[in-house]
Order: structure tokens, then C-alpha cells, then sequence
């Protein structure tokens, strides 16, 4: 009698035991999909891509004059008046066309961009403003810009102007704007929402001309390196939410920098939810 329940128990212990163990393990293999599904979502984690933007209107007869400051001489420092005369091209418009729902756009339409010395540049949608210049020798370029901030880029779309400024202007660059340039454009400021999907990246050169054999824009996103060999703009996809940053440099054929003050940049753009 003793030896049967003797058996018994240690057959009860057997199974609590066996029991125990199978629920550890499906507790284990529970984990290990839970680890493996929270990787498998950090290894989803889309690339960072660049792709030509394409279906733009052209506006290839579009111009823009600098009427107002004449520069044959120094202009008083403070606050300067600004006329821009505007040809085949209306400012305040909507530009037509798909891109205009792909990528951020302004209300307020069509405009000029106003970049003095490379600096990220203000908006004016009439063609007469007034900017505040401090004294010294700048450098301004002025283009025409889509209602979603894609340049216009032709022969008469552009002003490109040096502005001296004060009583003594003094120059701190010591650039020749007669040399190949590039001038920075978009992305720019803080995006949300739908507008984080597609940033468009554009950019202005000067005297030169992009190749695959020649002058080349390499652009570097969160340190990822894109070569850029058509002077044309770009969609930005894959970007994460937060800080991003876009380094832009104008290299030749070697892939050397080329000289000037404005041909390597690098500014920082911010993805919110």
C-alpha cells in the first residue's frame, strides 16, 4: 500500500513538473516572438531615398529684374526698399499641377525667393518689400518660386546682384560672384503631418553646369550620401520624424570641393508628427 501511493506521488510530481515546464516554455517562445517582432520593426525602418522631382510647369520665359536699389553705388544702411519687376509670371498665384498636393505649399502662391549671402531665404509674394541690411558688401540672389517652393530655373529667372552696404561696406567673403556658386534653397523650417512624406530639395548653381563627367552636387542627409549630376529638383523620402540634416557641397569631376563661400552648406530641418 505504502510503495502505490509512493507511485502516486511521485507520478503527480512528474506531471506538475511537466506542466510547469511546458508553460515556461510557451511563456519563452511568447518572448522570443516579441523580440523577434520588435526587431523585425526596427530592421523596417524605410531608407532614405532621392528621386527627381518631374511634371513642373516650365515657366521658361518667366523673368525677374531688380529695379530698385540701383547699385552703381553705396546703399544707406537701415531698412532698403526693394522693386522687382516680374514678366510671364504671376506672383500670388497657385501653380497648376500634381505637385502642388505632393509636396508643402504656400497658400499664398507663387513668389520670390530673396537669399542674401546663402542664408535661408524670405518669401515675398508682391514684387515691391523692404529688407533690413546691416552694413557691409552682400550678396544677393533672387529667383522665382513656385507656390510649393520649387525655383524657377532659367537665364532671366534670377537676379544676381552684390549690394554694398553703409558708409564703409567692408568685404568679409571676398566672393566673386562670376564663379561657379551654389545657392540653397529647400528643405527649410519644420514640416508636419502629410507635408514630412515628400520634402522637396532644390537648389540654385551659378556659372557651371551639373554632369556625370563634370560638376557635381553631392547632398548628405542624416549621413546617408546622394550624387546629384542634373541640375533639377528632388523628393526626399524616407525621412524619420525629429531633426534632420542636409549637407549640400558643389565638388568637380574629382570630387574635390570647389572653392567659394557658399558651396558647402549645411542646415537643419524639423519632422513632426
Amino acid at each position: 500500500m505504502k510503495n502505490k501511493i509512493q507511485k502516486r506521488f511521485t507520478t503527480l510530481i512528474l506531471i506538475a513538473l511537466t506542466i510547469t515546464s511546458c508553460k515556461q516554455q510557451q511563456r519563452s517562445s511568447k518572448e522570443e516572438v516579441i523580440i523577434d517582432e520588435e526587431v523585425s520593426e526596427e530592421i523596417a525602418v524605410p531608407p532614405i531615398t532621392l528621386e527627381k522631382l518631374q511634371g513642373s510647369p516650365a515657366y521658361a520665359d518667366a523673368e525677374l529684374q531688380m529695379n530698385i536699389p540701383k547699385t552703381d553705388k553705396a546703399i544707406n544702411n537701415g531698412e532698403i526698399n526693394f522693386t522687382f519687376a516680374v514678366n510671364n509670371y504671376e506672383l500670388g498665384a497657385q501653380t497648376k499641377g500634381q505637385n502642388a498636393t505632393l509636396l508643402a505649399n504656400s497658400d499664398k502662391g507663387q513668389h520670390i525667393h530673396f537669399i542674401l549671402d546663402n542664408q535661408p531665404y524670405s518669401a515675398h509674394y508682391e514684387p515691391t518689400f523692404k529688407k533690413e541690411i546691416p552694413d557691409g558688401v552682400h550678396h544677393l540672389v533672387a529667383f522665382l518660386s513656385r507656390s510649393y517652393h520649387e525655383s524657377v530655373k532659367n537665364e532671366n529667372s534670377v537676379v544676381v546682384q552684390k549690394l554694398e552696404v553703409g558708409s564703409n561696406p567692408k568685404d568679409t567673403l571676398g566672393l566673386t560672384m562670376d564663379t561657379p556658386t551654389l545657392i540653397y534653397s529647400r528643405p527649410k523650417g519644420t514640416y508636419s503631418g502629410k507635408d514630412t512624406e515628400n520634402l522637396l530639395l532644390d537648389f540654385f548653381v551659378l556659372n557651371t553646369k551639373l554632369s556625370e563627367n563634370g560638376h557635381k552636387v553631392r547632398a548628405t542627409i542624416n549621413g546617408e550620401e546622394f550624387m546629384i549630376a542634373e541640375w533639377a529638383p528632388h523628393i526626399i523620402q524616407g525621412l524619420p520624424k525629429g531633426e534632420v540634416t542636409i549637407q549640400l557641397e558643389l565638388i568637380d569631376a574629382e570630387g574635390n570641393l570647389i572653392p567659394g563661400p557658399f558651396n558647402k552648406v549645411v542646415r537643419t530641418v524639423t519632422l513632426q508628427q
